[in-house]
């Protein structure tokens, strides 16, 4: 199958979807042994579980923009990241399904408009969700949300990295780190590797809103946690004339704007090799780095440290199985947001069959470690919850390697 007709078979599939269920296994036939009676306050009412869990996938398909008799390939593919993202997903949930529980995944095509998910609250199936997962933008989240606390119903935000503040839902689960969270493991990495005696701190910070949003956690942090005196510059040029000798300088560039930051790691690494002596530096990153070029033997002589709340391991024997059963299933590779989905979808469905109605007390208390993100969840009252896991990825042998 080539990769213009495997979606043009995949949209297809996903217009009918609306009107049933994916795949869906039969339920384990389960015998029960007489127990001995329990005191009345001695014994604990038991969660009840799902003979069907019920979940509503919201995304912005926007089929009726297409035009599949004359769509070209790269017409196609602006819409393969939801696609993608409920592929992956079903893919998660068929899995999580082969341990018996029953799963009804209704699809619903937002198209991106906030009218189409205010029309969803008068559909019965949607009405019947035990999990909303979506809408993936910040917008439908914002919107959703007085739904999500008016019927109580927890809402998954699988792709937003906005801070969970912005939709003040107490319902709400956080997939994707907010850049706070980022700065904060940077800043925790660096008061527990460094001593604060021969090691001076330097934020290089353009001010940009993006940029103060990376930094400002940060500086709270060491405010808080640390002995380290921050140095703050809006360039490594205007660091230079500042720099002491024999020093250890620990750098962070709260840019991901690619036209600032190179300039300013070909200028570290001037720094760091002076032909009468250069410093010594180390260089953290912006997360948004992971997917951009820099030149490797560069960032990789400043021992470049950068975080990120995913990485895949093309090595690991469960990615390769997944790739090759997504190849089998939809004719195609894999991206990035079917990884994602995947590990979202296996992720609640194992809750779902597990705990039933009181999956949602357990989210805290599980963890999981996926083919390309981690859950670590923390939970807040206003909030909501919380995924907290994050690594830290360092340049060496011409990779990106786990650090911690």
């Amino acid at each position: 199958m080539n990769l213009r007709n495997g979606y043009f078979i995949l949209v297809f599939f996903i217009l009918i979807l609306g009107a049933c269920s994916p795949k869906i296994r039969t339920p384990k036939t389960e015998t029960t042994k007489p127990v001995e009676k329990e005191k009345p306050a001695d014994k604990k009412k038991p969660a009840k579980k799902f003979t069907q869990a019920s979940i509503s996938l919201l995304a912005p398909f926007k089929l009726d923009e297409i035009n599949f008799k004359t769509a070209t390939k790269s017409d196609v593919e602006k819409y393969a990241m939801p696609i993608d993202f409920y592929q992956g997903f079903k893919l998660g949930i068929d899995s999580a399904a082969a341990s018996g529980l029953n799963f009804k995944l209704n699809v619903f095509d937002t198209q991106d408009d906030n009218a189409h998910i205010s029309a969803l609250y008068k559909n019965e199936r949607f009405k019947q969700s035990n999990l909303i997962v979506g809408p993936v933008f910040p917008d439908g989240q914002k919107f959703i949300a007085a739904y999500s606390k008016e019927n109580n119903i927890p809402v998954v935000s699988p792709l937003a990295a906005s801070n969970p503040s912005e939709f003040n839902n107490p319902n709400l689960i956080s997939i994707v780190n907010s850049i706070d969270l980022h700065a904060k493991k940077i800043a925790a990495y660096i008061t527990k590797s460094y001593s604060s005696a021969n090691t001076i701190v330097v934020l290089i910070n353009p001010k940009k809103s993006e940029d103060e949003a990376f930094a400002a956690p940060m500086r709270s942090y060491f405010k808080a946690n640390s002995k380290f005196v921050i140095q703050e510059y809006a360039s490594v040029y205007s660091l230079e004339t500042k720099m002491i000798s024999g020093k250890q300088y620990v750098v962070i560039v709260t840019s991901s704007d690619r036209a600032f930051v190179l300039p300013s790691i070909e200028k570290l690494n001037k720094l760091k090799n002076l032909p009468k002596g250069g410093y010594t530096i180390n260089l953290f990153g912006h997360p948004n780095w992971v997917k951009q070029n820099y030149p490797t033997e560069m960032v990789q002589a400043l021992n470049t440290i950068i975080s990120s709340s995913y990485k895949i391991d093309y090595k690991n024997s469960a990615v390769t199985s997944f790739i090759k059963r997504y190849r089998r299933q939809y004719g195609f590779e894999p991206g990035e947001y079917a990884f994602k989905g995947f590990d979202i979808g296996l992720y609640f469905g194992k809750l779902l069959d597990q705990y039933g109605e009181s999956y949602l007390e357990n989210v805290t208390k599980e963890k999981y470690k996926g083919l390309h993100n981690n859950f670590s969840f923390i939970h807040d009252e206003k909030l909501g919850y919380i995924n907290t896991s994050l690594m830290l990825l360092k340049y060496k042998n011409f990779a990106l390697n786990i650090v911690e």
